[in-house]
């Protein structure tokens, strides 16, 4: 078989597999489950691919929700990363271009981990059936990854040793456009700082009180010097877990702070977290009290590989933007309707120049039906965003993929997201990024030398180090706060 034929039958396979892709994005939109909660998603994930003969092993990790299922055997061994977790605040009816909650359900897909998680599971599948019809040798692997939004599922994994065999690894996310992502992501280390002091009462007494709270609200203001202090791209954030109760006569005994550092490269934040905590510790000896600081969360920097997103960003440039119909540029009008008139005009003047159309052609059809191709001089752009595939990326050369969920402008995390990934708008994304990916494993499989240049770029950016960001004391559990 040639490239060519390799190519027909991914689309061929895509067209016959195009139906349980798009019903796999409609049933994960439907459950729309918290993080390391999904587990109606990820047994409807396991389950599918087991039906299609792959080995499936669940708990990976000793995280429930943690699968991975296998096809084929031999290297190159390529993984693929499913993503099902939904957000809170974000339940949405799909379709409708205003904001309308469906009844007993607080969780959205707003940042599309429906059809992230069909395309994945959609890409494996496509890939397996060529390694049985081609008889190369090469094994596909499809892991399930929760909790990526707030409980930091890979960084676990990658912390377990779970990706440590692979080759290469591929994956893609939802948003409004259709590319290879080449640029990089930012670290994130999330911490908990307790502060006890002693209770009395506030006028009667307040020399016997140390006040936790003041404690909390001197840090904060410790931390507000110190961000004149620290590099530009950083980010210091914080929110207030314990406020020590609600009667204001009483010296407040406890209070409590959660603070997020990030900043371009994982080791930059464990810096900046260190001087967070003298911050702490100083507020606490201002006041007598006591603080302790505990680690609760964190990713690292995602690093990309240039090998293995060329080879990705050709496969897509193949491969194509999703085949939308008449039926989903309908519902991308009824959004582009609801946008205020300037922000509507850029996004039909932007769209319509990448897309190389006129800017009456794009009004109609507001979605993007191009591929961008890879351009390596993003690679070295850091983005003000974090992922836990981030973790991945220091052990395995990866590269990832966007395709359109949603018309252009559209922010994730929100409604109106939620709306449209659910349509099929997000069915036609997932089967794009599904043939893309599989095609790309194709390539890897024929010419398993590119892991190997692949491999040695990546040694070359880490040194082969790779240091998790959370403590071996903490555990997934440690992260649930809903």
């Amino acid at each position: 078989m040639t490239n060519e034929d390799d190519l027909k039958l991914i689309l061929q396979t895509a067209k016959d597999q195009a139906a349980a892709i798009s019903r796999m994005n409609q049933q994960l939109w439907s459950y729309a489950e918290p993080g390391y909660k999904e587990f109606k998603s990820s047994k409807a994930l396991a389950d599918a691919l087991a039906a299609e003969g792959f080995s499936v092993e669940t708990g990976i990790a000793g995280i429930p929700t943690a699968f991975k299922a296998v096809y084929g055997s031999g290297r190159p061994l390529i993984g693929i990363t499913a993503e099902f977790d939904a957000l809170p605040g974000l339940s949405q009816e799909k379709g409708v271009p205003e904001k309308k909650e469906i009844p007993g359900q607080r969780y959205g897909h707003g940042c599309g981990h429906c059809a992230l998680g069909a395309g994945a599971f959609g890409a494996a599948l496509l890939a397996g059936k060529w390694l049985k019809k081609s008889g190369v040798s090469g094994t596909v692997v499809l892991f399930g990854t929760p909790a990526e939004e707030t409980g930091y599922g890979k960084t676990f994994m990658t912390r377990a040793h779970v990706f440590d065999d692979l080759d290469m690894l591929f994956t893609w996310h939802p948003g409004d456009s259709n590319m290879a992502m080449a640029g990089r992501l930012i670290g994130n280390i999330c911490a908990r700082f307790d502060f006890k002091g002693v209770s009395a009462h506030a006028a009667a007494a307040p020399e016997q009180g140390r006040s936790a709270l003041d404690a909390c609200e001197l840090m904060n203001s410790g931390v507000n010097y110190l961000r004149e202090h620290i590099i530009e791209q950083a980010r210091v954030h914080y929110a207030y877990l314990d406020v020590g109760g609600k009667a204001p006569n009483v010296v407040q005994s406890h209070a409590s702070l959660l603070y997020f550092v990030r900043a371009p490269k994982t080791s930059q934040c464990r810096e900046i977290l260190s001087r967070v905590n003298d911050c702490a510790k100083g507020a606490a000896l201002m006041t007598g009290t006591s603080v302790t600081m505990k680690i609760v969360g964190g990713l690292s920097d995602l690093i990309p590989n240039s090998v293995a997103q060329q080879i990705l960003s050709d496969a897509f440039m193949a491969t194509g933007a999703g085949d939308y119909d008449e039926n989903d540029f309908a519902t991308a009008r009824k959004f582009l309707a609801i946008l205020p008139e300037e922000k509507r005009k850029a996004v039909i003047k932007k769209g319509a120049a990448l897309n190389g159309v006129s800017e009456e052609e794009f009004a109609e059809k507001p979605l993007m039906t191009k591929v961008i191709p890879f351009d390596k001089r993003y690679m070295n752009v850091s983005y003000p965003a974090s992922t836990d595939v981030g973790d991945v990326s220091y052990i395995v050369p990866q590269a990832q993929l966007g395709a359109a969920t949603c018309i252009p402008g559209t922010s994730m995390h929100t409604w109106e997201h939620t709306a449209m990934v659910g349509t099929g708008i997000g069915d036609k994304a997932a089967i794009a990024a599904a043939r893309a990916i599989a095609y790309a494993c194709t390539k890897v499989f024929r010419d398993p030398e590119v892991c190997r240049k692949a491999k040695e770029e990546l040694l070359a950016e880490t040194g082969g180090v790779y240091q998790c960001p959370i403590p071996d004391d903490v555990s997934p559990e440690d992260t649930i706060t809903d």
